[in-house]
């Protein structure tokens, strides 16, 4: 059975064709090509047609006459597009031809940085043994050195390896404070990759931009000035975001000259069940029926879903199929695949899904960024991702890769499942705005002041600072300011017009460049006789997703939490958190009916208005604001059918986040505007004009508690928490004022 089968069957199967928002087909586009050039080192030639390439794209001989001419250069073309070629032909010609030059590949995670190393390899091995060049060797080697790299391996590493693949977390911790252990590579940096360069957004971007200022910083003082070259995913930024990134002038090139098959793409917005209250049918349970609809048709499928609850809980589905029998045949062809999953877990997903034996996988947007997973016939996409570019990013993935340069792609399938969110039905309803709309730009802000304070002490501690030195593009003036603070609170010492560290600490460690916390909490699995590792979760995530009485799914078996201790050590013992203590949750394996959604309840504090700005019907504000999360309780919701079976309490401290908040007013003029017209419904219950005094008199009467539980109240006056469940003693009548909710 073939996609069209199951393409003309949905087109006449109403349940299908009448939940179909939007139905666009995309053509298919031929390959354009241009010949090898003529200065590239021939036994790349010969590696290439050796592989069966006969020609190259006209971005990639683009890319080379750019990368020939010593300009930093971003691309940015479609998936499965050859990006790679991109850098790999410019880098290899220069290392082939110079035995003294290095180069620096950085990929944002470790999984990706591994699946192109092994690319690569293959690549250079098809280079075959190269004559001496002036009687020294030019053979290339490369080597990963990340956090998984084994200690005894690291000095050979530093020592010998020509091409280093690492990431820029490494590059952070274990590469630039130790960089008079890697002179001799930052002698002959040439090359500097960035990969994925959309992932480099944000906070995060923020951070790897002051990383590679640091690694600039550094390459001069060992006098090597690096050529940049970025690649990235459909963004409507690419060349601000790279000039931002590394602070340079950058050429773009965005003229795909890739093959690519038709792709069909269509938006599903689950059938209405209750036409009075406006409810649809799960998108959750839509997915897995479109899924499974695509499985009988032996179509390899990636479903995409926004959270890893819902990754094991559309995993769990899955692999049930038409009948709980199903489960065991099902199991090693349908995958999960999530941050939390060991690192031996993910590369044998990765590798059964280039290999066939894997049909499906269930997956976060860990797998948005370009990991050879092969070719998917179709994606489905569990509620819109929250961006155009995520969303045309996991799109991406479905096409299968073609056999030959010269033959286009397969025809391959998107299907976008809305969710009841508000946005995704605005989508639903406005399919245009999708479609026609350019993707969303990346921004960043490397001078933000906690983040280029942090970096500017593992700068100083790198190398000292002169008086009056610039950091990037922040002014020598700005520094010395910096410096001093960082002098007045003792951790830089000036001594002539340098400034040195002479702290105890090693500052890297205290940054961390993706999340307020590096910590994470181990999940140990009770193994039959001991505690096994299964997985980890980060130390902010731990509170809502491994309490006790949770149950926690991974890789579709359910586990029930007995345990969280965050300030306990692996080894059993009580110990403090500054004493190497590591958090971890212990589990044990279950076949309950049912899952756990975590009760939490949620504050937000204004600490102070930065701007207030009018704009047309509101008012906008931005300013410091202290967000409050505290998990409450559980609850209980069966397998399959959703049904609540009850709840559970939980007792654990809140969590406190001071951040920058942007919200939006309705002035009074446009809420008496919708209220004329009927859809404005958040006006308080009219209760009469005595209310207040009388829920006063009934709180008094009370005790101030709640007579149900004998609740006390807490500096206000008790409500039930969003969520809850209102439960009468048979027989009784719920009488509210008119027009109550």
């Amino acid at each position: 059975m073939s996609l069209s089968t199951l393409l003309s069957t949905w087109r006449n199967d109403p349940h299908i064709a009448s939940n179909v928002a939007a139905w666009r087909t995309f053509p298919a586009r031929p390959a354009r090509f241009a010949p090898f050039p003529d200065d590239l080192h021939p036994a790349l030639t010969n590696a290439l047609r050796a592989r069966g390439i006969r020609a190259l794209y006209t971005h990639q001989a683009a890319a080379w006459r750019h990368a020939q001419a010593g300009r930093h250069l971003v691309v940015v073309t479609g998936t499965a597009s050859g990006k790679t070629l991109c850098y790999n032909l410019p880098v290899l010609d220069r290392l082939l031809r110079d035995p003294q030059a290095r180069a620096l590949y950085l990929f944002p995670t470790k999984a990706l940085a591994q699946d192109q190393k092994d690319t690569l390899s293959h690549l250079i091995t098809a280079l075959g043994d190269e004559p001496a060049v002036g009687g020294r060797s030019s053979a290339v080697s490369v080597a990963t050195y990340d956090g998984d790299t084994p200690a005894e391996a690291r000095p050979a590493i530093r020592a010998t390896a020509r091409l280093v693949v690492s990431n820029p977390d490494m590059l952070h911790v274990g590469v630039l404070p130790h960089h008079t252990l890697w002179a001799a590579f930052f002698r002959g940096l040439q090359f500097v990759v960035i990969d994925e360069m959309h992932a480099y957004r944000g906070v995060f971007g923020s951070h790897v931009a002051n990383v590679l200022r640091r690694l600039k910083r550094i390459a001069r003082f060992y006098g090597a000035s690096p050529q940049f070259v970025l690649t990235s995913a459909t963004i409507a930024n690419p060349v601000e975001l790279a000039g931002r990134l590394i602070e340079e002038p950058v050429v773009l090139v965005d003229d795909d000259g890739a093959a690519r098959g038709a792709r069909h793409f269509l938006i599903y917005n689950p059938p209405v069940v209750n036409r009075d209250l406006g409810l649809r049918r799960s998108a959750l349970l839509e997915s897995v029926r479109l899924a499974g609809d695509l499985l009988e048709h032996n179509l390899q499928t990636i479903v995409f879903a926004r959270a890893r609850r819902t990754v094991e809980l559309l995993l769990r589905y899955l692999r049930r199929g038409p009948s709980p029998s199903a489960l065991s045949e099902r199991e090693g062809q349908i995958r999960g695949y999530r941050s939390g999953y060991l690192p031996r877990q993910r590369r044998e997903i990765e590798r059964g899904l280039r290999e066939g034996r894997v049909r499906a996988v269930v997956a976060t947007n860990a797998l948005e960024l370009g990991i050879d997973i092969g070719g998917m016939g179709a994606a489905v996409l569990t509620g819109y991702p929250g961006t155009i570019a995520g969303t045309w990013q996991q799109a991406g993935r479905a096409g299968r890769q073609p056999t030959s340069p010269l033959r286009g792609q397969e025809v391959s399938l998107v299907v976008l499942v809305t969710s009841a969110n508000p946005l995704d039905q605005f989508l639903a309803r406005h399919p245009d705005y999708f479609f026609d709309r350019s993707p969303e730009q990346a921004l960043i802000n490397p001078d933000n002041l906690l983040i280029l304070l942090g970096h500017l002490r593992c700068a100083a501690f790198e190398l000292p600072f002169r008086a009056g030195e610039s950091f990037g593009r922040v002014e020598g003036a700005r520094v010395a300011e910096f410096l001093q603070f960082l002098q007045e609170v003792g951790i830089l010492h000036r001594s002539g017009d340098k400034y040195f560290w002479m702290a105890d600490q090693y500052p890297a460690e205290d940054v961390s460049l993706r999340s307020a916390s590096p910590e994470a909490v181990m999940l140990l699995a009770w193994a039959g006789d001991e505690w096994t590792t299964i997985g980890q979760v980060d130390y902010a995530s731990a509170h809502w997703m491994v309490h006790p009485g949770a149950v926690y799914l991974h890789e579709g078996q359910a586990y029930l939490v007995e345990e969280l201790d965050l300030a306990q050590s692996l080894a059993g013992g009580a110990q403090s958190r500054a004493d190497g203590a590591q958090p971890v949750a212990r589990l044990r394996a279950t076949d309950v009916d049912y899952y756990t959604q975590p009760r939490s309840e949620t504050t937000v504090r204004l600490l102070e208005k930065r701007v207030e700005t009018g704009v047309r019907g509101a008012i906008k504000t931005h300013g410091e604001i202290a967000v409050t999360t505290q998990v409450i309780g559980f609850r209980r919701v069966k397998w399959f059918t959703h049904e609540q079976l009850g709840v559970g309490e939980v007792s654990l401290p809140p969590t406190e986040l001071q951040t920058t908040g942007y919200w939006l007013s309705l002035t009074e003029e446009t809420v008496a505007r919708l209220r004329d017209q009927g859809l404005w419904t958040n006006d308080p219950n009219d209760y009469g004009p005595d209310w207040p005094a009388q829920r006063d008199r009934a709180r008094a009467r009370d005790g101030y508690r709640c007579q149900s539980c004998g609740a006390p109240e807490k500096g206000s006056a008790l409500s039930l928490p969003k969520g809850s469940v209102l439960s009468l003693p048979k027989g009784s009548v719920l009488s509210l004022p008119k027009g109550s909710v």
